[in-house]
């Protein structure tokens, strides 16, 4: 089920959203394929300690952060995938590892890749690993008020070629 949290922000500003259930799924790429959604459209959060402060970096999930250049285009070398165990109290209405990509409901700057910055929709797991929210981008911008940067690589072939079998 949809975490409440998110449901009630969506509707309380006019986001038409929809919603969809699977069977779990872990990866960001197993939900974009049980959903049918490519994995170009399928957004993943990632948790990152920024200077002391955990951040949330979201991008496609068949794209994988570049560490060396997020920290470059943010002007920083003092950046770390954040541990489970740092970031787990931070989203007590999530299933670890399945937070939505709003990063401003949980007190924490949102940074998003300029690859999924170019989609139209974008689906996103909803707090659960059997639950994905679809939003048109744009609202997802108005909303999160993220940070669009280029801090990605290239998909992987065999990621792509998923990607693209999942349609």
């Amino acid at each position: 089920m949809v975490i409440k949290k998110l449901k009630e922000y969506l509707t309380e500003n006019g986001v038409e959203y929809e919603e969809h259930s699977h069977d779990p799924a872990f990866s960001a790429q197993e939900v974009a394929a049980s959903v049918h959604v490519p994995g170009k459209e399928m957004a993943k959060s990632v948790i990152v300690m920024l200077q002391d402060e955990l951040a949330m970096v979201v991008l496609p999930a068949n794209y994988h952060v570049d560490f060396q250049r997020l920290c470059n285009v943010m002007g920083t070398g003092n950046m770390y995938l954040a541990t489970e165990e740092e970031f787990k109290d931070r989203f007590p209405d999530c299933e670890l590892g399945a937070m939505p990509p709003f990063g401003n409901l949980y007190d924490m700057k949102t940074f998003v890749a300029k690859s999924l910055a170019e989609d139209e929709k974008i689906t996103f797991n909803a707090g659960t690993h059997s639950d994905v929210v679809t939003v048109a981008y744009k609202d997802f911008e108005r909303l999160a008020q993220p940070t669009v940067l280029s801090f990605t690589d290239r998909p992987h072939p065999e990621e792509e070629s998923m990607a693209s079998s999942s349609n």
